[in-house]
C-alpha cells in the first residue's frame, strides 16, 4: 500500500491562507525593516501580528486545540511551517518559531494538568514566551549535555537551581522558563539531569548579556543567563527527576524539524529572487536562465529542496507514529542545514552584485540559514551519532552471527 503524501482540503486552505498573509503582511515589514524583528516592534508587533493571525485562523497550528492552537501533526504542520518561514517574521507572527514551539510540544506533552495551565496556555496564546536554558559556557554542556554543570540541590519544599547558561534564545523578556539542571552525579556522567520550570520574573534569574549573532529574526536575542539560588518548588518539576534527558528528546526530534520546515521557506524564497533574476537579466547575447552555468544551479537548487523535503516527509511520518526517529531526524536535519547554505550560496551567486548588495535580501538570509547548521546540533555531532549508531548496529549483527558477504 502507498504512503500517502497527500494533504487534506482543510490543511490546503490553511497553506493558502498562511501564504496569503505572509506574502501581504508579514513580508513588506520584514523588508521595511532589513529583517530586523526588535527594530520593527519586537514583542508589540508580535502581539499585533498573533491578532491579525487568529482573525484568520491561522494562529499557532500545531498548539493544542484547547489552548487555542490548530493541533496538527507533525507531517500537516510541514507545508504550513514551511509557508511561515518565507519570512524571517512568518515564525513570531504565527507562534510558531524557536524556542516557543518546541517548549508547546514538550509541555503538551510531559506537563502537569496544573502545569498546563499555568505555563502553557499563555505560552499557546502568546500571551508570553519562553526559553528553553539548557547550553552552557565551557567547559559546561554544549553538544555534549553530559558535561552540564548547573547544578539542583534539594531545598525545603523544592529545589535550589546555580549556574551559567549560553545562547539562550528568547531569554531577555521571557515570561517563563524551562531550566535543565544537574540533580545528580558530576559534569560528564552519563544521565543525572531534571527539568524545571520558572515563571519568568523568578527572583535569582539575571539576563547579563546579549550574544550577538548573525540572524536577527528572533525576539529576546540569544542571551547568557546567570541562575543564583533560583528556588523552584516541587509542583514546577517538569516529568521526574533525574529524567530531565529522556524527556528532552520529546522535544528535540520535533524541533530539529520545525526548524527544517521553517528555514525550508528561506531556502524557498532565496531559490524564486534568484529565478526572477535569470528569467529576466540579460548578457551574452541572452537571457541568464538559459546559459547552461546558470542552468546547472538552478537544477542543483531543486535537486537540494526535493531531498530535503523527502527527507523531512519520512522523519516526520516516524515522529506521527510515535517513534524516536533519531536517524531520520538526524540525517535531514544534516542535509537540510547544508543544503539550505548551498541555495542561498547559488542564488546570491546567480544574482551577481545584487546578491551581496542591500537591493535584495539574500545576503542577510544567507546569515540566517547559516546558524542551522550548528542550532539544534553541529553536523558533525549528527554525523558522529548517525556513525556510531551505524556501527554498533553492525557489531551486534557480526556478534549474533549475521555477515555481508
Amino acid at each position: 500500500m502507498p504512503v500517502d503524501l497527500s494533504y487534506s482540503p482543510e490543511v490546503l486552505d490553511l497553506l493558502e491562507r498562511t501564504r496569503t498573509f505572509i506574502r501581504d503582511v508579514v513580508l513588506p515589514l520584514e523588508n521595511r525593516h532589513s529583517g530586523d524583528i526588535v527594530a520593527a516592534g519586537g514583542d508589540d508587533l508580535r502581539r499585533d501580528l498573533n491578532a491579525q493571525a487568529k482573525e484568520l485562523g491561522i494562529y499557532a497550528p500545531h498548539a493544542p486545540v484547547e489552548f487555542g492552537g490548530l493541533g496538527l501533526n507533525m507531517s500537516d504542520r510541514s507545508p504550513i511551517f514551511t509557508a511561515a518561514g518565507y519570512s524571517t517574521f512568518g515564525p513570531a507572527a504565527l507562534n510558531l518559531g524557536a524556542p516557543d514551539e518546541g517548549n508547546v510540544h514538550m509541555l503538551a506533552h510531559i506537563a502537569s494538568p496544573t502545569q498546563k495551565d499555568r505555563y502553557l496556555e499563555p505560552l499557546c496564546k502568546g500571551d508570553i514566551r519562553s526559553a528553553f536554558a539548557m547550553t552552557e559556557p565551557a567547559p559546561g554542556a554544549g553538544s555534549d549535555p553530559n558535561a552540564l554543570r548547573t547544578s539542583a540541590v534539594r531545598a525545603p519544599g523544592g529545589w535550589r537551581i546555580n549556574g551559567v547558561k549560553r545562547f539562550i534564545t528568547g531569554a531577555d523578556g521571557a515570561g517563563m522558563w524551562i531550566i535543565m539542571a544537574r540533580t545528580r552525579g558530576e559534569p560528564g556522567d552519563r544521565g543525572g539531569a531534571t527539568m524545571f520550570l520558572a515563571p519568568g520574573d523568578a527572583e535569582g534569574i539575571s539576563v547579563d548579556r546579549y550574544v550577538h549573532t548573525y540572524d536577527r529574526g528572533m525576539i529576546g536575542g540569544h542571551c547568557e543567563v546567570t541562575f543564583t539560588d533560583v528556588f523552584v518548588p516541587d509542583e514546577d518539576v517538569l516529568g521526574e527527576v533525574d529524567e530531565g534527558y529522556r524527556y528532552a528528546q520529546v522535544r528535540l526530534g520535533p524541533a530539529r524539524m520545525t526548524h527544517v520546515m521553517r528555514w525550508m521557506g528561506v531556502a524557498e524564497r532565496a531559490r524564486d529572487i534568484a529565478l526572477d533574476y535569470v528569467a529576466t537579466r540579460e548578457g551574452f547575447g541572452g537571457r541568464l536562465g538559459d546559459l547552461g552555468m546558470i542552468q546547472q544551479m538552478v537544477a542543483d537548487t531543486e535537486i537540494d529542496l526535493a531531498a530535503t523535503r523527502a527527507l523531512l516527509a519520512a522523519a516526520c511520518y516516524e515522529l506521527d507514529r510515535g517513534e524516536h526517529a533519531s536517524n531520520s531526524t538526524s540525517i535531514a536535519k544534516t542535509f537540510g542545514a547544508e543544503a539550505y547554505s548551498r541555495i542561498l550560496d547559488r542564488s546570491i551567486q546567480m544574482c551577481g552584485g545584487l546578491g551581496v548588495s542591500d537591493d535584495l535580501p539574500l545576503a542577510r538570509l544567507a546569515n540566517e540559514v547559516r546558524a542551522f547548521r550548528i542550532y539544534d546540533g553541529p553536523s558533525e555531532v549528527h554525523r558522529w551519532a548517525l556513525a556510531k549508531r551505524a556501527v554498533g548496529k553492525a557489531r551486534k549483527q557480526l556478534e549474533a552471527g549475521v555477515r555481508h558477504v
